[in-house]
């Protein structure tokens, strides 16, 4: 039970508690949030006017409720082999995506080139996961590199079944892949889009279908390719974790609770997010690859299939660690500080649920938080980041606010 402070806004709870509750299975059903106001302004998922707002005007077979009988799924033969170009960004959290991606097609027997976007002497692929495309190469895949508007002269007039977009956030960005691919004979387009474009609702979690910001650049994408491009699919992803991740999600965490320090949370820590290994994200792709005629026109949410608090967050993650782990919830407005540069998720409730890709592809998660942050722990030793000098100024000045000790 956490101690409240003097302030109403503020209390901290430390944990040595079993972490076999901290996940949420998947819903069966929606839930409501209460609609009495929480002393956490921040915690408000939405106004109730956003509810209202409409779908996209152009016609998806996906809808809130899939039905099974309604698909039937015939994965392709095991000879069935295909050359998939993977148009990569080199930035970002989703470059991962495209890594993991092409070593499970490659491990499948199908022909894979990366294309990643700029130049192949940036100091970008000093990081991961670009300085591990040796692994593709050695596993008889493809690494070039150029400007996605020119495609064409980049892989050389090369022919390909399947195109994945990694890298585009708006059409302009897009429309020169999707236009190549289309005049140049590929037969399927997949898209990585974001589950960021969901609007804000009072009943999570997100499911396929549901009301998204029209005003968003993955938005016209996804009505773009709808409208151009035979059999396409759009996948929309959330946090994610796995070696050659180059975006801070559970090192945050790791690098607190190593030194003994509070972890800061905003908000009452109980909102909702989906953190997904990467693998889960890569497995559902091929799944598309393999059933391109039961992936056409869908759109589907690329994420593990059960929740995790934030709270529970830190407290798997100092379980992985073999710690004990500090919260502290703060309220973002009262102390100053902007919670997106203090915070790696979202402040609120971020959760959507993979219904699309287990009803229409049979694709299953094997996302296991408890155990994959182990092995993301094992990495971060491995690497010396538990020995790096960190700086820690927006947690100081949280901490001083709720004049909680700072670890020496």
């Amino acid at each position: 039970m956490a101690a409240l402070s003097s302030s109403s806004l503020f209390f901290s709870s430390k944990t040595t508690s079993p972490i076999s509750n901290l996940l949420i299975p998947p819903s069966l059903h929606r839930f409501s949030l209460p609609s009495s106001s929480s002393s956490f302004s921040s915690l408000s998922s939405s106004s109730s006017s956003s509810s209202s707002s409409s779908l996209l005007t152009f016609s998806l077979r996906t809808s809130r409720r899939l039905s099974p009988q309604g698909f039937t799924v015939k994965a392709s033969s095991v000879g069935d082999k295909k050359n998939v170009l993977i148009v990569n960004t080199n930035s970002g959290g989703h470059a991962v995506i495209g890594f993991y991606f092409a070593k499970e097609l490659l491990s499948a027997g199908h022909g894979v080139t990366i294309m990643t976007v700029g130049d192949e002497s940036s100091d970008k692929m000093k990081k991961p996961p670009f300085n591990r495309f040796s692994e593709i190469i050695s596993g008889g895949g493809k690494t070039v590199w150029g400007n996605p508007a020119d495609v064409a002269n980049v892989v050389g007039g090369e022919t390909f079944d399947v195109v994945l977009d990694n890298n585009g956030k708006d059409l302009d960005t897009v429309r020169p892949v999707v236009d190549w691919a289309k005049s140049s004979g590929v037969k399927q387009f997949l898209f990585i889009s974001s589950a960021g474009i969901y609007k804000s609702t009072e009943q999570p979690p997100h499911v396929e279908g549901d009301a998204v910001k029209a005003d968003a650049g993955h938005v016209a994408v996804e009505k773009y390719l709808a409208e151009t491009f035979g059999n396409w699919a759009s996948f929309r992803p959330q946090y994610m974790i796995g070696s050659g991740n180059n975006k801070d999600c559970e090192e945050w965490f790791f690098d607190r609770i190593v030194r003994d320090r509070a972890v800061p949370i905003p908000g009452s820590g109980l909102q909702l997010t989906n953190i997904s290994h990467v693998r889960d994200l890569s497995s559902m792709l091929t799944s598309a690859v393999t059933n391109p005629k039961a992936a056409s026109g869908n759109i589907f949410n690329c994420v593990s299939d059960r929740a995790v608090t934030l709270d529970g967050m830190a407290k798997l993650c100092a379980a992985a660690a073999g710690k004990t782990v500090e919260i502290v919830h703060y309220d973002p407005k009262a102390i100053g500080v902007d919670a997106k540069k203090a915070f790696p998720f979202r402040n609120m409730h971020f959760y959507a649920e993979p219904r699309a890709a287990k009803e229409i592809l049979g694709w299953e998660s094997k996302t296991n938080l408890p155990e994959d942050l182990k092995e993301r722990f094992e990495e971060y030793v491995k690497i010396g980041r538990d020995k790096k000098e960190i700086k820690f100024e927006l947690d100081d000045k949280i901490l001083e606010a709720l004049k909680t000790p700072v670890a020496a």
